[in-house]
């Protein structure tokens, strides 16, 4: 993990920063299946004591992004295809609802917004950037779910995309995908055209050509 820039002061209690930062490298790839993690090496990552550490741990833990053996090593799980079908089957049904909902409340600068997201993932693509793939992938489907204005089922699917992010990682980093934002292009057309079920079928197949491989 490498350190993150930090202000010199804050309002977020420590326990809540560590908890953020860490769930956000977790979500992003930028820790593999399999690795090794420490109480002790996560506190100096951050800067803090052993007790913020912790707590972000045991949360992380909670939310399925990590797994604590009884030994008391952490680790970021690997996944089994099973476990990665049954995610890819949760996506599926709830991110075209997400995006349905989100599709009466598009505005223009919504759409342009998710066109200049999709330029970057086509950046990343181009560079096998796994973790900027990722990155800018998942800002996509979050800014057009945002507008849906169902924060429970956008929790939902955020936990989704946490306990896939390591397995996403481990897998784009060796596959090509150079249509990948293929599917975002035909959902943002459908936006701009106020086609729901062209939306939701973007959308769906945008989740499932992903996660088909992840399970393959």
């Amino acid at each position: 993990m490498t350190k993150p820039d930090r202000p010199a002061e804050t309002t977020t209690p420590t326990h809540e920063r560590v908890f953020r930062a860490l769930r956000s490298e977790i979500m992003h790839g930028e820790i593999t299946p399999g690795q090794a993690l420490t109480i002790r090496g996560i506190a100096e990552t951050y800067g803090v004591s052993m007790t913020p550490a912790r707590e972000a741990v045991r949360r992380l833990t909670a939310e399925g992004a990590l797994s604590l053996s009884k030994t008391g090593r952490v680790s970021a799980p690997q996944l089994s295809t099973e476990r990665i079908e049954e995610l890819a089957s949760i996506r599926a049904l709830l991110e075209p609802e997400l995006a349905a909902r989100a599709q009466p409340r598009a505005h223009l600068a919504l759409i342009e917004r998710l066109q200049n997201i999709n330029t970057t993932i086509e950046q990343m693509i181009v560079k096998k950037d796994a973790v900027g793939y990722i990155r800018s992938n998942l800002e996509f489907h979050r800014t057009l779910y945002l507008r849906a204005q169902a924060p429970a089922m956008l929790a939902m699917v955020e936990t989704v995309w946490l306990q896939l992010g390591p397995t996403m990682s481990a897998l784009y980093a060796r596959l090509q995908r150079p249509n990948a934002a293929g599917n975002h292009r035909t959902a943002i057309a459908a936006l701009r055209a106020g086609d729901e079920p062209g939306l939701k079928l973007a959308i769906r197949a945008d989740v499932t050509q992903g996660l088909r491989m992840l399970g393959s």
